[in-house]
């Protein structure tokens, strides 16, 4: 396969009112046919989206704004936009810089950067897959809620850690100690 597909950056820089650093982040390949949709859905799952019940959006150098059309009161309150599911990423070219925000009451905004040159799905994933991929990775994800555990509700006390005695013994050092 020819080298035709775009490798784009996305680095996460903020969210729920924080400012990330150091900046988690994937690289995609993408195909120039996927749409903008298809990319939205790659981001959510690289990054840990569970709760995928909010709307999103991605904005353009140029100014253009995509996102998937919930009604015409939407368009009112955020001014026009481009259908992101109609909307391909042939449209993007080398070092271009847009943003993608996700869930717009916490605002997980992402840098996205077109790499300066196309790739081949094939050397850089081994295969070439139907939507776009992450294929390169780094750093922690927050949980999109900010819970730290199962069942945390932001004012509890973190739980006692058990330090493996709650874990079954199929690995050494898992379950309860046994006396020697």
């Amino acid at each position: 396969m020819a080298r035709s597909w775009l490798s784009i950056r996305v680095e996460l820089v903020e969210g729920r009112g924080e400012r990330l650093w150091p900046r988690p982040g994937r690289i995609f390949a993408a195909a120039r046919r996927h749409t903008f949709a298809d990319l939205a859905t790659a981001i959510d799952d690289a990054f840990a989206r569970w709760d995928r019940a909010h709307l999103h959006e991605f904005h353009l150098a140029d100014g253009t704004r995509l996102t998937t059309p919930y009604g015409e009161e939407d368009e009112d309150e955020l001014g026009p936009s481009l259908d992101d599911r109609q909307t391909r990423l042939s449209r993007l070219g080398p070092g271009e810089q847009f943003l993608y925000t996700f869930d717009l009451g916490d605002d997980w905004t992402h840098l996205c950067t077109v790499g300066p040159e196309r790739i081949d799905p094939d050397e850089a994933l081994g295969f070439e897959p139907d939507v776009p991929l992450a294929y390169w990775g780094w750093g922690a994800m927050p949980d999109q809620y900010g819970r730290r555990w199962d069942g945390d509700d932001g004012e509890g006390r973190m739980p006692r850690n058990p330090r493996g005695a709650d874990l079954p013994p199929l690995r050494p050092g898992w379950g309860p100690e046994r006396p020697s």
